[in-house]
Formats: C-alpha cells, sequence, structure tokens
C-alpha cells in the first residue's frame, strides 16, 4: 500500500495534461498526480489526515522508475508531519530519507531523456514551480512496485 496527498480538482487537471504531454513524447503508464506520504507499506485498510498546504519548490529528476521526473515539494512541518504520522499509525519504518514530491513521469529513462523531460515541463509550464495547494484528503492505494504498468494498483 501506499498513502498518497492528493491535489485538489484544478491542480490535478492541471497537472494531468502536462503529464499527459510528458508520457505522449517519453512513454510511461498513466497515474493520479499525488505526493507520496508513504510509500510501500503493508497494512490492512485504515487511514487520517489533517488539511495542509503543499508548496512546489522545483522540477527535478531522480535515479529510479517511480522518481523518473517530479516535482520537489517544500518539506514544511505538515508535509513532514503527515508523512511521519502515517508512518507511525501504519508501522512503517522509513529506510531513507522522505523527500516529498509529486512524480510527473514514471520510467527507465537515460539520464539524458530525464534532463530533456526536465526541460520539456518547464516549458510546457513555466509556473508549475509556483503553485501551492491544500491537501484535505489522503488516499490510500494498493501499489505493488514490481508492477511497472501499475494495472494492479487501486484505491482503497
Amino acid at each position: 500500500y501506499s498513502v498518497w496527498a492528493v491535489p485538489p480538482q484544478p491542480v490535478t487537471e492541471r497537472l494531468q495534461e502536462l503529464m499527459g504531454k510528458l508520457r505522449d513524447e517519453f512513454g510511461g503508464p498513466s497515474f493520479e498526480p499525488h505526493v507520496t506520504v508513504v510509500g510501500a507499506i503493508r497494512l490492512p485498510k485504515k487511514e487520517a489526515i489533517k488539511p495542509y498546504t503543499v508548496r512546489v519548490n522545483s522540477v527535478a529528476r531522480g535515479t529510479f522508475f517511480y522518481q523518473c521526473v517530479y516535482l520537489l515539494v517544500d518539506p514544511t512541518s505538515e508535509v513532514v508531519g503527515a508523512s511521519s504520522y502515517s508512518c507511525g499509525h501504519f508501522g512503517y519504518q522509513r529506510s531513507a530519507a522522505y523527500v516529498p514530491h509529486l512524480s510527473l513521469l514514471y520510467g527507465d529513462l537515460s539520464d539524458e531523456e530525464k534532463e530533456k523531460a526536465v526541460e520539456k515541463v518547464k516549458s510546457l509550464n513555466p509556473e508549475i514551480c509556483n503553485i501551492s495547494f491544500e491537501v484535505s484528503r489522503l488516499t490510500l492505494c494498493k501499489t505493488d512496485t514490481q508492477d511497472k504498468t501499475l494495472k494492479s494498483w487501486e484505491k482503497i
């Protein structure tokens, strides 16, 4: 399972349009815009959230499939707190430091392709790094990280 912070509809629509254009050029599966609060946890069905604001800092590229190209999110106390609370609530032990982000593209791309995708984001939506939005709900999702097609993923 994973816990996601989901942007409100106007932000989701804006991000979906941008993500669709990236997929058209670079490939990869379609997925809902989200900030991962907790990823790859095993648990029975449960949830909790208090509204907080998410601010985007920059466009970045990662080193693995699920962090190919993403928006880096300001790690405010509320953002980090939601992750820490969820980890505690679900009994999840983090193996690395939490880096809040909103993925735009999943894929196994070369560094050159990732950099091209980052530049594409900046040209398609120059103001994307200035957005902020309130998170008022979390979504619990069943996410098998071995399934790179995402076909087995589902909201709970």
